[in-house]
């Protein structure tokens, strides 16, 4: 069955940051895949200039261009408040139409247990772990109930059942995907979000050194690494 990807993330940038590689691979063996942001990325910024809705309009931007290059079939961006994100029935509605809509095989979204990160000491947005939560409850049960959200049904979107849920920034991953043949269309990818980093050459080398530490785990060059939860059994 042909794979279908649905990548979820909180801002513009999170998908690429963290999966822009692994999706490249797929899209370039004949993968459908498509993008889901969350927030309308309006506090991405320390310039106090720049409108919320100018900064919007500029991430939705850079997000549509870095998704092109890859050849992402589309981005929907569903524009709630980024920093207020909330997993309510509002948010997972949202979630389990598109899920409908596009029937992805394979869900990629955040890890929603990571609160912080003591080996690289960083603190998770609460953004991210909303995220990954409100995305795993759409996926189970929500998506594949038909009696959740049966307006839906009225318009054609029938329950779906995922094959599997990939969880990237795991702290302990079970599931590596070799990028070596896509590292640099990943790099080319995040260079799109010019909004996001001051010294971008800098920020690139950062993502290439993670992603080959990576790569030793499986003895690859570069991989991109998560924690995948089968929901539909293998025949």
């Amino acid at each position: 069955m042909k794979k279908i990807i649905l990548a979820v993330g909180a801002h513009p940038d999170d998908i690429d940051i963290r999966c822009a590689g692994a999706i490249a691979k797929w899209i370039q063996e004949g993968a459908t895949a498509y993008y889901l942001i969350l927030t309308d990325g309006s506090k991405g910024s320390e310039d106090p200039k720049i409108s919320n809705q100018e900064l919007t309009k500029l991430r939705h931007s850079e997000q549509q261009n870095s998704a092109d290059l890859l050849g992402v079939k589309k981005v929907f961006f569903l524009d709630f408040i980024d920093g207020e994100l909330e997993n309510t029935h509002k948010l997972r509605k949202e979630i389990v139409k598109i899920i409908r809509q596009v029937k992805p095989t394979t869900v990629l979204t955040w890890d929603p247990t990571i609160i912080y990160d003591e080996k690289r000491q960083s603190v998770i947005h609460p953004d991210h772990r909303v995220a990954g939560q409100a995305t795993l409850d759409s996926v189970f049960p929500f998506a594949r109930n038909a009696r959740t959200y049966m307006d839906l049904l009225e318009e054609g979107l029938k329950p779906h059942i995922v094959d599997d849920i990939l969880l990237f920034n795991h702290i302990k991953p079970n599931y590596f995907v070799d990028i070596t043949k896509t590292i640099d269309l990943k790099l080319q990818a995040l260079g799109k979000h010019i909004s996001q980093f001051r010294d971008m050459k800098k920020f690139q080398e950062r993502i290439k050194l993670i992603d080959q530490e990576l790569g030793k785990k499986i003895k690859v060059k570069y991989a991109e690494a998560y924690l995948r939860i089968q929901l539909r059994q293998p025949s």
